[in-house]
């Protein structure tokens, strides 16, 4: 699992140097990445730019079906409601996360998904932690 993570964590630096909130994501599939990405909110100027819907969009591309039932999803912080979505419709069973979101996190809505929460969450309180003193300098 911490494996998934480090990956998922690379994916987060790469958000934090192009200005956005730090958050990756690595969806898995029989122990093999299938797709990784990170939050692009601001680099593509879209709301809708989240980590967990790029890589559920590669993921299915790669797989050429919508229906990912047999993957695992890894994030480097809790999914919002929009990704809590996504991932329902594209029919993961089980998502991974570092570090639950107070404002934003819906997990908690999530039925018949395996949750796994707090792999990790010192190292994820520490990127997001610095990227907001970052931002409001």
């Amino acid at each position: 699992m911490d494996k998934y993570m480090k990956i998922a964590f690379k994916q987060a630096k790469k958000a934090y140097k192009n200005g956005d909130v730090p958050v990756g994501c690595v969806i898995v599939k029989d122990n093999k990445i299938i797709a990784q990405a990170h939050n692009q909110k601001e680099k593509k100027h879209s709301a809708i730019m989240h980590a967990e819907i790029i890589a559920i969009n590669k993921a299915c591309k790669k797989l050429k079906t919508w229906h990912l039932d047999d993957c695992i999803l890894y994030s480097t912080l809790e999914p919002c409601m929009m990704c809590c979505g996504a991932i329902v419709q594209s029919r993961i069973k089980k998502i991974v996360f570092s570090l639950e979101n107070e404002k934003y996190g819906c997990h908690k809505l999530l039925k018949n998904i395996e949750i796994i929460k707090d792999v990790n969450s010192n190292e994820s309180k520490k990127i997001l932690n610095s990227f907001f003193i970052n931002k409001r300098k």
